[in-house]
């Protein structure tokens, strides 16, 4: 049966904050969690066991011991969570995934953040743009986040995420993050945590490293990156839609 296990019972969480983490256009989102997970050391809180996702087991360097390919993280202190994912989700999982995932999100009173990468229109520049469900739409005033500049379509696992959200009136913020199509863009993962999660989650997150280590973390996403690009269409990103389509 579809569900999400807890494994600690020990950590309390209050409304916590949750940042959305799968694979998608940059790795936007991807790069940004594995970096708050990293960070503050957040504990291994609960699994994902949604029907459509591969049963693989993930294993580290660091020990003998190995995970399921989705997972969610918990921060205690920080009340909050993050949803991480070594593995892209396939778009025939996406609807059931999200139905899975979505209803948990509700039972614990988050707020998710839904993270997805759009195509970089200006090569110096990485604007974020927000979109909301629910009444969370007043945070993104507060935030001065910009709405996005056209009317758009958000794909892939994430795009369902924010469709079941809106569905079951579930109050989510969503951030539209240029992005580079081909390679993972620690430099976007950077501006969503400045601009959306630090504000958002009340947090302060050290995100140099991220530009001190853009070469290592794009060497070491370039696989995920390369699995994500074959998958075309079907990977989580936000596009533009023509006025008649």
């Amino acid at each position: 049966m579809a569900h999400v296990s807890i494994h600690r019972e020990d950590i309390e969480l209050e409304d916590p904050v949750l940042v959305e983490g799968l694979p998608g256009l940059g790795l936007v989102g991807k790069i940004a969690v594995d970096h708050l997970v990293d960070a503050f050391e957040m504990a291994h809180y609960a699994s994902c066991h949604c029907k459509g996702l591969p049963e693989v087991a993930v294993y580290d360097a660091d020990g003998h011991g190995v995970e399921p390919p989705v997972r969610i993280h918990a921060d205690e202190r920080r009340n909050l969570l993050v949803l991480q994912s070594d593995i892209p989700i396939s778009p025939s999982a996406a609807e059931e995934f999200a139905s899975c995932v979505t209803g948990w999100f509700a039972e614990v009173d988050a707020l998710p953040l839904f993270v997805t990468g759009t195509q970089r229109r200006d090569q110096e520049t990485t604007d974020v743009f927000g979109i909301a469900t629910g009444d969370a739409g007043s945070r993104l005033d507060d935030l001065g986040v910009k709405t996005p500049g056209e009317r758009g379509v958000v794909s892939g696992p994430t795009g369902a995420l924010v469709y079941q959200a809106s569905m079951n009136d579930l109050d989510s913020l969503g951030f539209i993050v240029e992005a580079s199509p081909q390679f993972p863009d620690p430099a976007a993962a950077k501006a969503l945590l400045e601009r959306a999660v630090e504000p958002v989650a009340d947090i302060e997150v050290d995100t140099d490293a991220l530009i001190e280590r853009a070469q290592e973390i794009s060497e070491a996403k370039e696989k995920l990156a390369k699995r994500m690009q074959e998958a075309g269409d079907e990977r989580s990103q936000a596009q533009p839609v023509g006025m008649f389509q």
